[in-house]
């Protein structure tokens, strides 16, 4: 990977990260006009088709490659994903249990280790170690008080999301899929279950407002259908614990653009939090830079030796 094709993946992030962030605040206006079920399916249903209007305008096939693969990642990164986090979200509100859920990088870690064979070296444990602990200043949890089953939600939401960046990557590496056609399908897939729960469960009906049609229309086609598509982006083009650990940015956004929408106060643990993950992304990246420019030092050191022979 060279240095221009480095940077596209960061430039991705920033804007996943940005988009993802501000959607927690969005959420919350959202959850005022509908139930949070029947929010999560029609946001997938909206962004399962704007991704569909996509392909026919690029004109890309339709055929759903790798069905079994597919219907597995739709059903965790999709589908286990939105029903852990909107219950969750039912149980303990959109505090601190709901972001748990970004406790993924840790699963995604645990996990791509043994099964890809993707491994921490070096001076990368450094970076992990400062978005780590830079997530643990943000959330809190000896702050958190009450019942267990809201964090419960908030890590299997986790965890559901790290299976499916190791069931993408896998895949990835062995068949060929467009990429945009893979997340259509994992979107149209996953929304089934979403549409299900909807239906069984007990929800006062969706207040359809144009102030809801306009949140829900920025949260399909941004958050969910652009977002999940930048995401299985970057994680075709670096490892998936490093594209884990870069997606923390998004409770960066999402704290910043809470207290400046809502008007609320910093807490120091937080502003330390931003600080270390930061760091820790700014290090990433300085890494990544250095790694993709060795092979072109190393050319030119090759092409001096043999001038000099």
């Amino acid at each position: 990977m060279n240095a221009s094709d480095r940077w596209r993946p960061i430039l991705a992030l920033i804007v996943l990260s940005s988009i993802w962030g501000y959607t927690w605040v969005l959420a919350k206006h959202g959850l005022e006009y509908s139930p949070p079920f029947a929010f999560a399916a029609e946001r997938c249903i909206g962004s399962a088709a704007a991704l569909f209007i996509a392909l026919r305008l690029t004109g890309r096939k339709l055929t759903l490659t790798a069905p079994g693969a597919t219907l597995g990642i739709a059903l965790t990164q999709v589908a286990g994903f939105m029903i852990f986090q909107t219950w969750a979200l039912v149980e303990g509100g959109p505090g601190k249990t709901a972001v748990l859920i970004f406790t993924m990088p840790i699963w995604t870690l645990l996990l791509a280790w043994p099964i890809l064979g993707e491994r921490v070296r070096g001076t990368q444990w450094i970076a992990a170690a400062c978005t780590l602990i830079g997530l643990l200043l943000i959330i809190e949890p000896w702050e958190m008080h009450g019942g267990l089953l809201s964090p419960a939600l908030g890590l299997c939401a986790a965890i559901c999301w790290a299976i499916g960046t190791i069931l993408v990557k896998r895949l990835r590496g062995q068949t060929p899929v467009d990429l945009l056609t893979l997340t259509a399908w994992q979107m149209a897939l996953g929304s089934i279950p979403l549409v299900i729960l909807a239906l069984v469960v007990p929800e006062r009906p969706t207040d359809w407002t144009w102030s809801y049609a306009g949140i829900l229309g920025f949260m399909a086609v941004f958050s969910t259908a652009l977002c999940w598509w930048l995401w299985i982006y970057i994680l075709d083009r670096v490892p998936a614990w490093e594209a884990s650990l870069s997606v923390l940015g998004t409770p960066v956004v999402a704290i910043l653009s809470s207290r400046l929408t809502f008007g609320e106060a910093f807490k120091s643990a937080e502003v330390a939090g931003i600080l270390l993950i930061g760091g820790g992304l700014a290090l990433l990246s300085l890494l990544g830079w250095i790694a993709s420019r060795r092979p072109a030092v190393a050319a030119i050191n090759q092409r001096l030796q043999e001038e000099k022979a």
